[in-house]
C-alpha cells in the first residue's frame, strides 16, 4: 500500500486517498469517498472520522476529491482533500494540531505521517542537496512523468512513524541527527496534482498535464478490467493498456 495519510502544511491540507479496489476500499457500495478516507484516516492515524467526535476547536472540512489514479497492480485511488482547521470563530478557541492531535499509527498500514509544505512539491529545489528528480517513462501507452522526492527529516518538518515501509523509504544518512525519506510513485503525483489545483500553479519542471487516469480507467472498465474482486494475479500487461487505448 502506498502511505495513504499525509498532512502537509501550507494550507495545512490533509490528503486521504482512497483505495477503490484494495486495502481500504468502501465497505459498502453506498459508502462515499469521503466517508471511506475519513473511516480508513480514523483506523490508521487515529483522526475520528466524524466532527463530533473530534476535539474543540478542530473540524475538516471536506474541499475536494481529485480524478482518480491507476496503477499497474489494478489499484485504483481516488483522493480526498481536506482543511483541518484549529480555530473555531464560534467560541475563539485556536489550537496547533501539531501539538493537540497526535496521531496513533496502524503500524500494519501507516508508514509515517509527516508535515511538509505542499508548495515545495512544486519546487525543483527545496533549499538542500537534493529535493526533485524526475524521468519520463512509458506507461498508459503514453509518455508519463516519474517523481521522487528526498528530504532530509529536521527542524523544518515534523515526523510520526512506528516504521519503515517499503513506499516511504528511510535512507542513510551522513549524520546521525538527520533523517533522509522518499517520496515518490502514486503518492508523489497525487501530491505534485494537489499542488497544483491549490497555488493554481504549475511545477518548476516538466509533467504530464492532465490530472489523474480517469479515461483510461473507464477504457479499461470497458475491457472487463477493474472489477470489484480482485485477484492476485491481476496486473496490467502492456498488452492490455495497448488494447484499452484503442479504444474510442
Amino acid at each position: 500500500m502506498y502511505p495513504k495519510n499525509i498532512r502537509l502544511n501550507n494550507p495545512g491540507i490533509h490528503i486521504l486517498t482512497q483505495p477503490l479496489n484494495h486495502l481500504g476500499r468502501a465497505d459498502t457500495e453506498e459508502e462515499t469517498a469521503f466517508q471511506t478516507a475519513r473511516r480508513e484516516a480514523s483506523e490508521e492515524i487515529g483522526l475520528p472520522d466524524t466532527n463530533a467526535n473530534l476535539p474543540p476547536p478542530f473540524r475538516v472540512e471536506h474541499l475536494c476529491e481529485l480524478p482518480a489514479n491507476l496503477a499497474k497492480t489494478e489499484l485504483v485511488v481516488r483522493p480526498c482533500v481536506a482543511l483541518l482547521h484549529g480555530y473555531d470563530p464560534r467560541t475563539g478557541l485556536t489550537a496547533d494540531p501539531e501539538v493537540s492531535l497526535i496521531p496513533t499509527l496502524d503500524a500494519r498500514e501507516v508508514a509515517a505521517v509527516f508535515t511538509a509544505p505542499l508548495l515545495g512539491f512544486l519546487k525543483s529545489q527545496l533549499g538542500q542537496d537534493e529535493w526533485y528528480r524526475g524521468s519520463w517513462s512509458l506507461w498508459h501507452n503514453e509518455n508519463w512523468k516519474k517523481y521522487i522526492y528526498v528530504y532530509v527529516y529536521g527542524r523544518e518538518w515534523r515526523l510520526t512513524t512506528p516504521l519503515v515501509h517499503q513506499f516511504f523509504v528511510r535512507q542513510n544518512s551522513n549524520t546521525n541527527a538527520t533523517e533522509v525519506y522518499r517520496i515518490f510513485g502514486m503518492t508523489a503525483r497525487i501530491l505534485v496534482d494537489a499542488a497544483r489545483l491549490g497555488y493554481a500553479q504549475e511545477p518548476e519542471f516538466e509533467h504530464n498535464s492532465h490530472f489523474g487516469d480517469e479515461e483510461m480507467i473507464a477504457k479499461l472498465r470497458r475491457l472487463g478490467r477493474l472489477s470489484a474482486v480482485r485477484k492476485p494475479s491481476d496486473q496490467l500487461t502492456r498488452q492490455t493498456m495497448e488494447k484499452a487505448a484503442k479504444l474510442s
